[in-house]
């Protein structure tokens, strides 16, 4: 689809995919943030006067000041991200400004990843290539490196909305035993046979491996504290593929430290990019720069469902993907 000529103005907040960016050029008079770079909010109040549309991502903060600046001009706000904590949404249904988001197209992608933080921690993943790497490796012993197998581990999934249901599913083939903690129990087809924890206290008694894929929220800043990470097994592994505010660092460094976690894999990070450098210090945790969704596919199809979207709310239709209908 093209839209009707003049063509409405965007801003792309982060360089998108080929494929995606020749789609939106079709459609609008697109202005690019071309170094890439994460706009402050008073940068993307600069970059996007003017804008019926603004792309952004989970790296951008569309707040208050941002869509009141860009109002009334403004008529949408495209996220490249499933979660939508980075956009003031009240504020945005308050001025009539649409907002749509990526749910279902990658949930695959990010369980992918949630399995290679548990094989790499587990296995200790980054311990064994810096061996290699580095040429210390003087062949095989029967004690080098001894990790912990999948096969009959419990492991406890929090957050089992879509994504979380991917992880338990590819868990399930490793042998895995599945556990969950959610708001609300799933129906017995979704459950699949796993085990329904209503208490995260107690869900977290029985997890030698907890994977963290809950949607981030500022109610669960810092959940995952010292008090509930000494709830686990011992030997207990921790990932997380959600956001890293959920986790007290302090408290898990300490864990892992101190050998009450066995390893951890971590996805995201608190105040990312800048990561707590105590981390990088630390042989039984692996770490991964934000790959949730890094995927050609899967940022294709997330772009194309924004695009597609889009096209629907301007034919006046309402998409699946919009969170605030305009």
């Amino acid at each position: 689809m093209v839209l009707s000529s003049p063509k409405p103005r965007a801003f792309l907040c982060r360089r998108f995919t080929e494929s995606v960016e020749a789609a939106l050029r079709k459609r609008y008079d697109l202005r690019i943030n071309e170094n890439d770079s994460i706009l402050s909010p008073d940068d993307i109040v600069k970059s996007a006067q003017g804008s019926q549309v603004l792309f952004a991502s989970a790296t951008e903060q569309i707040n208050e000041s941002v869509l009141r600046q860009l109002s009334p001009r403004l008529r949408y706000v495209a996220t490249l991200s499933v979660g939508y904590d980075h956009i003031n949404t009240a504020v945005a249904q308050e001025l009539g400004i649409g907002v749509l988001h990526t749910p279902d197209v990658l949930s695959d992608a990010c369980s992918e990843i949630a399995m290679m933080l548990m094989l790499n921690a587990c296995r200790r993943g980054y311990e064994a290539d810096r061996m290699v790497r580095s040429g210390s490796w003087t062949g095989w012993s029967p004690t080098q490196l001894l990790g912990i197998g999948l096969k009959g581990k419990r492991v406890v999934v929090f957050g089992m909305g879509r994504i979380g249901q991917e992880i338990a599913t590819r868990a399930r083939a490793f042998g895995m035993e599945i556990h969950y903690h959610n708001r609300r129990r799933l129906p017995p087809e979704q459950e699949a046979g796993a085990s329904y924890h209503a208490d995260l206290d107690e869900a977290m008694q029985v997890a030698d491996i907890f994977v963290i894929a809950a949607p981030g929220s500022a109610q669960l800043k810092g959940i995952i504290n010292a008090e509930r990470i000494a709830r686990l097994p011992a030997r207990a592994v921790i990932v997380n593929i959600s956001r890293g505010e959920l986790v007290d660092d302090d408290a898990l460094i300490h864990a892992l430290t101190g050998g009450r976690v066995f390893a951890a894999g971590l996805d995201v990070f608190a105040n990312e990019p800048n990561v707590d450098p105590r981390y990088r210090e630390l042989d039984n945790v692996f770490l991964s720069p934000h790959l949730g969704s890094a995927t050609q596919e899967t940022r294709d199809a997330m772009g194309m469902l924004l695009v597609d979207g889009l096209d629907a709310l301007y034919q006046g239709r309402t998409p699946s993907n919009v969170l605030i209908p305009r």
